[in-house]
């Protein structure tokens, strides 16, 4: 059974505009390939609330989608791994 998920993430804007496009796509990518019905709202640059490695702003990405119930923890493992994410939460959405 398929279920409603967020996903927002904060990446480093200091690697530059076309590292930023280009991680951002394949975390799009892997999302594409498990979940359905994908919206992605690029929030861009803003400034974050507290220091997080030495950075005052991050760039923002929230991306709704349906996906199976185990897919959240494939993705929370990806993004810990992954250089250059700050912070990332994946939640599910009541409906």
């Amino acid at each position: 059974m398929s279920k409603q998920y967020e996903l927002l993430y904060v990446l480093n804007p200091s690697i530059g505009e076309d590292a930023l496009e280009s991680l951002s796509q394949r975390i799009q990518d892997l999302v594409a390939g498990q979940g359905e019905n994908l919206e992605v709202d690029v929030w861009g640059r803003r400034r974050l609330a507290y220091e997080i490695e030495d950075e005052t702003e991050g760039y923002y990405v929230l991306i709704n989608f349906n996906s199976e119930p185990d897919f959240p923890n494939e993705i929370n493992r990806v993004l810990r791994i992954t250089d250059n994410v700050l912070r990332y939460l994946v939640t599910a959405v009541e409906e």
